[in-house]
């Protein structure tokens, strides 16, 4: 199964997905990572790892449509069968996503549909829960609204730090990540309707 990237940061998601393909845990080939970001350090993992890297900036396309439908190209041109989010910093247009529904992966730090959006990891332990967790979700028409593949939690001990949950929410994410795109390439991931079996 030919795999796409979609990041616009660090890329500590996409180094993990890549060492899952290497060591032959994820049965499928990355084909491609496209960031909107010329600096982004997640281009320079792509270099080490062999990986093409396609750098597309935004501010050069009239629209976001514009801009989505150059991603599709390169999308159709490296015949991509999933579309994994990891850390992508822009909300896909309504087409983009018809074109390939149920076909795009995200991964969310917190335990859906709680915090949505961004600074999730804060705003769980500004609102003092107990547990958060981690959430590997399809991409729908709304943000952080798809049907989910994979959810775990994690327990915020008193006085945790952000800084500690982060590198605990993050640790979770490298291991649920890999295993929701295993399960995907395995066509192990049954969707109908709304509704998520694995089988």
């Amino acid at each position: 199964m030919n795999i796409a990237i979609l990041a616009s940061g660090n890329g500590s998601n996409f180094e993990a997905i890549a060492k899952a393909v290497k060591c032959g845990y994820i049965k499928g080939c990355i084909k491609v990572l496209i960031t909107d970001k010329s600096n982004a350090f997640v281009r320079q993992r792509a270099k080490r790892n062999k990986i093409k890297d396609i750098f597309i900036d935004a501010a050069e396309f009239k629209s976001r449509q514009a801009f989505d439908d150059e991603i599709v190209k390169v999308l159709k041109k490296e015949r991509i069968d999933l579309v994994v989010l990891a850390g992508f910093m822009r909300i896909l247009s309504v087409n983009f996503v018809k074109r390939f529904q149920n076909r795009i992966l995200n991964i969310h730090p917190a335990l859906l549909p709680a915090f949505r959006g961004e600074n999730a990891i804060k705003r769980a332990l500004k609102h003092g829960c107990k547990v958060t967790g981690v959430t590997v979700h399809l991409i729908d028409e709304k943000v952080d609204n798809g049907p989910i593949i994979l959810q775990q939690a994690i327990k915020i001990e008193k006085g945790e730090t952000l800084k500690n949950l982060e590198k605990k929410v993050h640790s979770l994410e490298h291991k649920l990540y890999p295993l929701a795109i295993k399960l995907f390439t395995e066509r192990r991931v049954k969707i109908r309707n709304r509704n998520v079996k694995i089988i």
